[in-house]
């Protein structure tokens, strides 16, 4: 059950950061409320990760995951570079992330 509200979690932490780049372009109620709830149901669903997971590796592993889909969510939908090095540099975030998970 763990390792699911690490996925939420990730998830919301998402909706967080559209929302703060949605927030910080244009100032809405509906852009404060993806900003705030997301990150706050984000910490929440962390936080009951923690209850049966070890906190080094849930951290790393949702801060892997939403790192990696915020680059990618900025670079679909919000034009940021699509440059090699950036991309590689992605990767590496994944794999480093897949290998706490594979030892821990």
């Amino acid at each position: 059950m763990g390792w699911f509200f690490v996925f939420l979690a990730a998830c919301f932490e998402i909706t967080g950061v559209i929302g703060l780049k949605s927030f910080s372009q244009r100032k809405s109620l509906k852009h404060a409320v993806l900003f705030f709830g997301g990150f706050g149901l984000a910490f929440f669903f962390l936080y009951l990760s923690f209850l049966s997971l070890q906190v080094s590796v849930a951290y790393a592993v949702w801060i892997g995951i939403g790192t990696a889909a915020a680059v990618l969510i900025n670079m679909i939908f919000f034009g940021e570079s699509k440059s090699k090095i950036r991309i590689v540099s992605l990767v590496i975030i994944v794999v480093g992330v897949t290998g706490l998970k594979a030892v821990s």
